[in-house]
């Protein structure tokens, strides 16, 4: 094995060895990087005896797509491993084709990793990739998030995800499909300048010109990912001083004297949690939220309640945005709150609303808001109410949360 093999082998093993998986996919397109991923990470993994199996998904988009599959298909047989296709046909020719195609890809391959007992699913993001996303994002007037370098384990839908190329070329990557006799199938649309992320990579050869290639593109990345993490060290600690969880609500104490950035991060995080979204608001809305937090009031923002009162800020559920989520009294509902009491066929939970809050007189020796208890679950046979945990009227239900919001932060910080 050549000394590029090697450390191909290595980068792959690395972090098979921090993550450990049971079973392991990978995403594979067709395409030259995702190729190589898969002969690579197939070697690394049946050396640490990890399972593997491969999924592609056919956007149906073009008409080259049917035989990328097959061809796919057909290289995991001459691996031995198990492959999977799956389709995507909802797209309705409207919106961004790319970004709706990317989002399909991720829930179908989290649902095939569900059906197969996959853990983890490797990608095959290179520092090419980084490259363009730095480049795109900058183009944007994207903040230290959005030009730090992708995150090389994620979580999403259930599924962690690997990103274990995201530092290697993708020349390097075929330069071992050539040393190994592998083919590819490269996507026309690649080329297609109607896409921005083609345009730019297009635009790099001028770019290297004056230095700025994939490498040192990515280094920069590199380089504000350790800014991204440093700034989080400090929301940690600002939520450890400042965050206090109430019955599912977050107070916030006042942090006047805290650096605006660290308030920026620690409320979007709040959001994030409360309404369990995979992505913080935008940065428009979050700066029109931080000018009305100045003064006392009621704002909206992600399927949230913020209100001021004095030096401190509560954030609760809205209950527009769970007013139609409904669930066995066994489930989790509202990915947020878990329900413990005498489970029965028929019962199901959903948000107090305010048929359920007329049913409850004594509803403020609960302690909280009527804004927050609107929102919060309760346990129904039909439409007759049976129980409002967070109230005094419980009939021996409690409500738990599943998570605790200091070790989502940390979660999500750290990308797991």
């Amino acid at each position: 094995m050549s000394a590029a093999d090697d450390a191909l082998f290595h980068a792959a093993g690395a972090l098979l060895d921090a993550q450990s998986p049971s079973k392991l996919g990978v995403a594979v397109s067709g395409g030259s990087d995702s190729i190589a991923a898969l002969n690579i990470l197939t070697g690394a993994a049946r050396a640490r005896d990890i399972s593997i199996a491969a999924i592609t998904i056919n956007h149906g988009l073009r008409a080259e797509a049917e035989a990328e599959a097959a061809f796919v298909a057909e290289t995991c047989k001459k691996l031995g491993i198990r492959h999977d296709i799956r389709r995507w046909q909802d797209w309705d020719g409207s919106g961004n084709l790319q970004a709706q195609a990317r989002d399909a890809r991720y829930g179908l391959m989290a649902a095939w990793a569900r059906e197969t007992g996959v853990d983890h699913i490797a990608l095959g993001h290179t520092q090419d990739d980084q490259a363009e996303t730095f480049l795109m994002r900058l183009a944007r007037g994207a903040g230290v998030d959005g030009l730090s370098e992708m995150k090389r384990v994620f979580s999403r839908g259930g599924v962690t995800w690997l990103r274990p190329f995201l530092r290697t070329s993708r020349a390097a990557l075929r330069a071992h499909l050539l040393r190994h006799g592998l083919s590819w199938v490269d996507d026309p649309s690649n080329d297609d300048p109607q896409f921005e992320r083609v345009r730019l990579r297009q635009a790099m050869a001028q770019f290297e010109e004056v230095g700025l290639d994939a490498a040192t593109l990515s280094q920069s990345s590199q380089n504000l990912a350790d800014v991204r993490d440093a700034l989080d060290f400090y929301v940690r600690g600002a939520a450890a001083d400042f965050v206090q969880i109430d019955q599912g609500d977050v107070l916030l104490s006042d942090m006047s004297q805290t650096p605006p950035e660290v308030r920026r991060r620690l409320i979007s995080a709040i959001l994030r949690w409360m309404s369990g979204g995979d992505f913080a608001p935008r940065a428009a809305a979050m700066a029109q939220l931080q000018d009305g937090l100045d003064a006392a009031g009621k704002h909206v923002l992600a399927g949230c309640v913020i209100t001021r009162d004095g030096q401190q800020t509560r954030f609760t559920r809205e209950w527009n945005a769970v007013r139609d989520l409904t669930c066995a009294t066994d489930e989790i509902w509202d990915n947020r709150w878990r329900l413990e009491g005498p489970h029965a066929a028929g019962l199901h939970v959903r948000a107090l609303g305010e048929d359920g809050f007329s049913a409850c007189p004594d509803w403020r020796s609960g302690g909280l808001p009527r804004v927050s208890l609107l929102a919060s679950p309760s346990v129904w046979d039909g439409e007759t109410l049976v129980s409002a945990p967070l109230t005094s009227g419980n009939n021996g239900w409690n409500a738990l949360l599943r998570s605790d919001f200091r070790d989502d932060l940390q979660a999500s910080q750290q990308g797991i």
